[in-house]
C-alpha cells in the first residue's frame, strides 16, 4: 500500500499545535516525530530548512488514494498558521511505500531534576535512585511533554507538591501533569472540558499504575463551563461544574491566559487557605501576557512566589495571602 507522506521541521511549541489542530483528521497512529537532524546536502540548506529553533521533523502518513489530495488540502490550510509565524516550516510531500516503525519509542525525555518522558513499551533503566518516569501513549491530546509550558509546568510541580496534597489539574489535556503529581506523592482531581483530554488522561492513569491517586472528569471549575473550548476547538455541550469551595491544597493549569484570568477568583475559593497551602501554579502563556495573569491573580488575592521561564513561555507560581 502507498502513503502520501508529509513533513515539517518544528519548534518545541509546534509539536502539540499540530496535534491538537489534526486530532479530528488523522490517526495518531499514523504521526512520527522525531529529532531534527540538519540537512547534509547544501543546496537544501536555506533560511527556511535550516532554521536554528527546529527541534523536531514531524511526518504525517495519509493512504494514497482519490481522497488523498482534499485531505492533505485541509491539512497544509490548518498547518500553514504554524508556517507563516514561524513555529514550524512549509509542509514537504512524497509518496512511500511504507511508513516506518513509531520512532517515538525511542525518545528518551528530561524534564527537570527527575522527570523522563517515555512511550509506554520504551526499554530504560534508570540509575538514579529518585527519578520519576512518566510514560506517555502517542495522543492527539495536547500535553506531549515536548512543548515549553509543560516543561516549565513540571519544574515548578517538582518544587511544590509534597506527599498527601489534594491537587486539581485544570485542563488536564494528554494527563502528564497528573501523573506527575501522583508520582510525586499527591491525590489528584483531573479535569478537562474535551472528551479527547479526559480518555487521554484516564489512559495515562492506568498506563503508570497511578488509578488510586487520580480521579479523572469530564467538567471545569466555576465558571469555566461557560467559557467554552479552552483550546480554541469546536463549541462544545454543557459540561459539569466542580463548585469552587475550599478542597484543594495546590491548583495547576497549563491553559489559555484569558482562561485563568477569568477564573481568578474561582482559583482562590477553590484552595485551602491555611499556612501550609493555598498554592497555584499557572502556565500555557508566554511572556506577554505573564503581566495580565499576575494582575488578575493578585487582585483576586495571590501573591507571585516563582517563576520558570523557557522561550518566550512563562510558568508562574503564586500563593493566597
Amino acid at each position: 500500500m502507498s502513503w502520501m507522506e508529509l513533513s515539517l521541521d518544528t519548534t518545541h511549541e509546534a509539536v502539540d499545535w499540530v496535534r491538537t489542530l489534526l486530532a479530528e483528521m488523522i490517526d495518531i497512529r499514523d504521526v512520527n516525530i522525531t529529532e531534527y537532524a540538519e540537512p547534509n546536502l547544501p543546496h537544501l540548506i536555506d533560511q527556511d530548512v535550516a532554521h536554528p529553533n527546529w527541534v523536531f521533523t514531524i511526518h504525517l502518513y495519509l493512504p494514497y488514494n482519490t481522497q488523498s489530495r482534499a485531505r492533505v488540502e485541509k491539512i497544509v490550510n490548518l498547518l500553514s498558521p504554524l508556517h507563516r509565524t514561524g513555529l514550524a516550516t512549509e509542509i514537504q510531500m512524497s509518496v512511500v511505500e511504507e511508513k516506518p516503525t513509531d520512532t517515538l519509542n525511542s525518545f528518551v525525555h528530561r524534564i527537570g531534576k527527575r522527570f523522563v518522558v517515555l512511550a509506554p513499551n520504551a526499554p530504560y533503566q534508570s540509575d538514579v535512585a529518585d527519578e520519576i518516569t512518566l510514560r506517555l501513549n502517542k495522543t492527539l491530546s495536547f500535553g506531549s511533554g515536548l512543548h515549553p509550558a509543560t516543561i516549565v509546568t513540571l519544574k515548578l510541580l517538582e518544587r511544590y507538591i509534597t506527599p498527601n496534597m489534594n491537587v486539581l489539574d485544570l485542563g488536564c489535556g494528554s494527563g502528564i501533569l497528573s501523573v506527575a503529581i501522583a508520582k510525586l506523592g499527591a491525590n489528584v482531581l483531573a479535569l478537562d472540558n474535551d472528551n479527547i483530554a479526559v480518555q487521554a488522561t484516564q489512559e495515562a492513569v492506568r498506563c503508570n499504575g497511578v488509578e488510586h491517586q487520580v480521579k479523572v472528569m469530564e467538567g471545569s471549575l466555576g465558571s469555566g463551563s461557560v467559557l467554552g473550548h479552552w483550546m480554541g476547538g469546536d463549541t462544545i455541550g454543557n459540561v459539569p461544574t466542580i463548585q469552587a469551595t475550599g478542597t484543594f491544597d495546590l491548583i495547576v493549569a497549563n491553559i489559555l491566559a484569558r482562561v485563568h484570568i477569568a477564573l481568578a477568583d474561582d482559583f482562590k475559593h477553590a484552595l485551602r487557605q491555611d499556612t501550609d497551602t493555598g498554592f497555584l501554579i499557572t502556565a500555557g502563556f508566554t511572556a506577554d501576557q505573564e503581566e495580565n495573569v499576575d494582575s488578575a491573580l493578585t487582585e483576586a488575592g495571590f501573591k507571585l512566589i516563582d517563576c520558570e521561564r523557557l522561550d518566550e513561555w512563562v510558568a508562574l507560581a503564586h500563593r493566597l495571602v
